[in-house]
């Protein structure tokens, strides 16, 4: 990486700043921005993992050990900090006092990167028929978006469809608890139900009213599961497009499951048919 392709700033009133300011502080102002922001060594570390391309990279001075900063070279948060920065094509150096500013984490780690949205941060418009996938109707909390994101990641889902009214997929804190696994999804948000028409996959809900048990049923494969709003559950719009009902068995006599908990559940039971011996591939 050239020499000139490090910027120290170091005003708050910055335009770059502001930018990032409101990525970090405000949850759906990458859809008027058209930008994510991507902050922590961990986050950026597993967006590498997953063959992204970093233009531009975030880091606090005394986090850098190039051009402008003043991190220790003993220090092994520098190192990897650094590390990552230099992935990038350009490197913006910020004070830590600047850094306060914008960061959306209570102890701030001194490295992020900032994607343009679209290429591997990409929202697209419209389902893929006849794929694995996950609705997403009304959820409201972050942490249970995102939690469930990286479940269908690592249990073969491969597409998350988010109607009208869910956390934004590319909000920081989605972002956070998905650690990542954006990068291995397709990803379509603000979907209205009709949409789902073009999926060409059975819909199957998760529904405490139903008689029919998850490990007991035949499900369809590949299939969509529904999962509800935390409070309301799925619609009755969705729930009448549905194929499918199934409960998960609660012996212990808890009344719900978490949705992301319940999500995981489901997930799992679909790829344990899958990889059962006599399993049609």
């Amino acid at each position: 990486m050239a020499d000139s392709s490090v910027q120290l700033i170091t005003s708050r009133e910055n335009a770059f700043i502001q930018r990032l300011r409101r990525l970090s502080q405000e949850p759906l102002a990458y859809r008027k921005q058209g930008e994510v922001w991507l902050e922590g060594d961990h986050l950026c570390s597993a967006a590498l993992s997953r063959g992204v391309q970093t233009p531009v990279a975030v880091v606090t001075d005394n986090a850098w050990l190039g051009e402008h900063g003043v991190g220790d070279r003993n220090d092994p948060r520098a190192d990897v900090a650094t590390r990552l920065a230099r992935r990038a094509a350009r490197v913006v150096v910020v004070p830590v006092s600047l850094w306060k500013a914008f960061t959306g984490l209570e102890s701030p780690a001194g490295i992020g990167y900032l994607l343009a949205l679209g290429g591997d941060a990409a929202t697209l418009s419209r389902p893929q028929p006849g794929v694995p996938s996950v609705v997403l109707d009304r959820l409201q909390d972050a942490g249970n978006v995102g939690s469930i994101l990286r479940s269908a990641a690592a249990l073969g889902v491969t597409q998350v469809l988010a109607l009208k009214g869910t956390a934004g997929l590319w909000s920081p804190k989605v972002l956070r608890a998905g650690m990542g696994a954006h990068f291995a999804l397709r990803l379509v948000e603000q979907l209205q139900v009709e949409q789902l028409d073009e999926l060409g996959v059975p819909l199957v809900a998760t529904s405490s009213h139903t008689e029919h048990d998850l490990h007991a049923v035949d499900l369809p494969e590949p299939c969509a599961w529904v999962m509800g709003h935390e409070g309301q559950g799925v619609s009755d719009e969705l729930l009448s497009r549905c194929a499918l009902a199934v409960k998960i068995p609660q012996p212990g006599g808890e009344e719900s499951l978490n949705v992301a908990a319940a999500t995981a559940i489901c997930f799992y039971e679909s790829l344990r048919r899958r990889l059962a011996p006599g399993h049609a591939h």
